[in-house]
C-alpha cells in the first residue's frame, strides 16, 4: 500500500508533515484498566488546567487552527478533532472507554494536542491519498451525521474519502475484529522531522505494548511526499 500527501499542501504550507504508522497481527479488546485509568486521570487533570487556560491558548491547538484556516476551512464551525475531545472536557462530558485502539488513539491525541486517526487497513481499498476535499467530498462519519469536507484535510482510497482531522467516517473504523490498522497522526507543522519520527516510533512501541503484533512508523514531508508501508 502507499501512501501519498498531495504536493498542494505543501504549497500552503512547506512545514506541514504527517505521520504514519502500519499495524499488523495487533489484538483490539477491551481496554485495560490501566490505559482505562490513564485516560480518566488525564482528562481530569485537563479539566482543572482548563480552569485557567483557554483551549486555544494550549499550543498544539492554537497551530491546528492556523493551519485549518490555511487550508481554507473555518476552525470556529468545523474544528479539529483534538480541539473537540478538549471542548468535551472542559464541560466535563469525559469520553467513555471504547475499545483499546480508539482509547489509546484519544489518548495520544489529548497528550500530544494534534488530531490523530486509526483506521481498519482491510477496509482500505488500494492506496491512500492525502489531500484537500471540496464541494463533492462527503461520507458518513463516526459521529452518524453526512459530514462535508470542503477544505479539509481529508484521507482517500480508490473507494472514496474515509478519513479526516475532522471526523472519521464509519466505513473503515476499527473494531475488536481488525487485525491490521493505520494510524494517521497529524503532527505539529512547527515540529522537526527527527522529532516528528521520534514520536511516531513511541506510540507504535507503546500501542504494540498494549496490542502486540509489529508498528512500522514514517512520516511524511517536503522532501519525502510518499512511501509504501
Amino acid at each position: 500500500m502507499l501512501v501519498k500527501m498531495d504536493n498542494s499542501l505543501l504549497q500552503i504550507d512547506p512545514t506541514f508533515k504527517i505521520g504514519i504508522i502500519h499495524y499488523t497481527k495487533i489484538v483490539v479488546t477491551s481496554s485495560p484498566q490501566m490505559l482505562k485509568g490513564r485516560l480518566q486521570l488525564f482528562q481530569e487533570q485537563l479539566f482543572f488546567e482548563m480552569e485557567d487556560k483557554a483551549i486555544t491558548e494550549f499550543s498544539g491547538i492554537k497551530e491546528w487552527r492556523i493551519l485549518w484556516k490555511k487550508f481554507g476551512a473555518d476552525p470556529n464551525r468545523y474544528r479539529p478533532s483534538v480541539e473537540a475531545l478538549y471542548r468535551r472536557i472542559a464541560k466535563q462530558n469525559y469520553i467513555t472507554p471504547m475499545h483499546s485502539a480508539v482509547d489509546l488513539n484519544n489518548f495520544f491525541s489529548m497528550r500530544y494536542e494534534i488530531p490523530m486517526g486509526i483506521y481498519d487497513v482491510d477496509k482500505i481499498q488500494g492506496d491512500i491519498t492525502i489531500s484537500l476535499g471540496n464541494e463533492e467530498t462527503v461520507y458518513e462519519g463516526l459521529n452518524g451525521r453526512e459530514n462535508k469536507l470542503n477544505n479539509i484535510l481529508t484521507l482517500q482510497d480508490t473507494y472514496g474519502p474515509f478519513g479526516s482531522p475532522f471526523v472519521d467516517s464509519k466505513r473503515t473504523a476499527v473494531t475488536e475484529d481488525t487485525k491490521n490498522a493505520v494510524q494517521i497522526v497529524y503532527l505539529r507543522p512547527s515540529m522537526g522531522e527527527v522529532d516528528a519520527l521520534k514520536l511516531v516510533e513511541s506510540m507504535g512501541t507503546m500501542f504494540t505494548q498494549i496490542h502486540g503484533g509489529e508498528a512500522y512508523s514514517i512520516v511524511l514531508h517536503d522532501d519525502q511526499i510518499e512511501r509504501g508501508i
